[in-house]
């Protein structure tokens, strides 16, 4: 029966219009004190007349605002304090007993509105409280008072009014959770889609700056040996800074990808530049877009971390339809075999999205280091 406006966007300021349809939705159902307002007005002294216009008005101004109070702060998602919940109580209570001489037994209407504000402003086991005294005052006050009715009507009201406040409250309280888990979920979202960027930009950065600096100290090495191989040495540079430089555009774009032959294409041409003697496939499997990118990423971080950490003199990239291996002669894992950086995480990420397996060790001969990437066989990767 009363109700207020459900909950809008959290910790948002609510809108001029949101604010109207507030104070409307709460003020609406003041005209149930129409009946105790017709009793004061036709009383045959002025003062109770007054007094009981005066007291009724007050009733609903501090009834309205009571409900827009709280249902701001509700809004917002904070606590409604005890005491101030009380008090306004207290207050809506005294406004209908000090209409009593210009409203007589009609006063009782007023205690269906503080039923419902104590059903929305309280817990539920002292808003209970509040409404079974609310439903028996009427009976109680009947026997007590001569000339006073009992108003079955009154308690069939507080108990009716009270029921659908409490399903209100429920309902603005499930929909402010609800926008809650919402919001995080956006921002969840937003935090996950940061990570993806960063991660490849780690992979992208992280492959092409090493072989830039390696390429560069190869080069200063030829400077003055061979200075026509260190000039060609100078030129790779500033091609792989461009294609970095393009790579992370096309990150942030959204729109670069990843292939199993241009990363082969790379390994070769970075593995050359840090002395590594490279075993690479002429020809690679024709696979699916997601197989191949897959593939082209565990190419580049393999490579990668030969070229930055192992110390290996030979490097050898296995591939069929289903696995790609990378596996070198050098220093091996530290630490841990399946100890994994940053590349290896986000490759580990990639490989998930494909129910695919990464495993990281030695080769079972003990030497050096083994990367291996390896997918379920469904068939849809057949040999070019």
């Amino acid at each position: 029966m009363f109700t207020v406006g459900l909950p809008h966007q959290p910790s948002q300021p609510m809108s001029r219009r949101w604010r109207l349809t507030g104070w409307l939705l709460a003020a609406v159902w003041l005209f149930f004190l129409n009946i105790p307002l017709l009793t004061a007005l036709h009383q045959p002294e002025m003062w109770r007349r007054v007094l009981g216009a005066v007291t009724l008005i007050a009733f609903g101004l501090l009834y309205v605002w009571v409900f827009e109070w709280a249902r701001g702060r509700r809004q917002a998602r904070r606590n409604i304090p005890p005491g101030r919940a009380w008090t306004f109580l207290a207050a809506l209570l005294g406004l209908g007993l000090a209409g009593i001489p210009g409203t007589e037994g009609d006063w009782l209407t007023t205690l269906v509105f503080v039923a419902a504000a104590a059903v929305f402003l309280l817990p539920i086991w002292e808003s209970l409280l509040v409404v079974v005294l609310a439903a028996l005052t009427p009976p109680v006050t009947a026997a007590l008072v001569p000339g006073w009715e009992a108003e079955g009507t009154v308690v069939f009201a507080v108990v009716l009014a009270s029921f659908a406040m409490f399903g209100v409250t429920r309902l603005a309280q499930r929909n402010a959770e609800l926008q809650g888990a919402q919001q995080e979920i956006r921002r969840l979202a937003v935090a996950e889609e940061r990570a993806r960027t960063a991660r490849d930009l780690h992979d992208i950065l992280g492959h092409s700056l090493t072989v830039v600096a390696v390429k560069a100290e190869l080069a200063g090495r030829l400077l003055e040996l061979d200075p026509a191989r260190a000039a060609t040495e100078v030129a790779d540079i500033e091609r792989l800074a461009r294609q970095a430089l393009a790579d992370v555009r096309g990150t942030v774009g959204a729109y670069r990808g990843v292939s199993l032959a241009t990363e082969l294409a790379g390994a070769r041409s970075a593995l050359a530049a840090a002395g590594v003697a490279a075993d690479l496939p002429e020809t690679v499997p024709s696979l699916p877009a997601e197989r191949d990118e897959l593939f082209g990423w565990t190419v580049r971080e393999g490579v990668t971390n030969v070229v930055r950490h192992s110390g290996a003199r030979r490097c050898q990239i296995r591939i069929d339809p289903t696995a790609v291996e990378i596996r070198d002669d050098g220093r091996g894992p530290a630490g841990e075999p399946d100890t994994a950086g940053h590349g290896l995480v986000g490759l580990r990420e990639r490989a998930r999205r494909l129910d695919a397996t990464v495993s990281v060790g030695r080769p079972r001969d003990g030497r050096g280091f083994l990367l291996r990437v390896t997918l379920p066989d469904d068939g849809r990767g057949t040999t070019g």
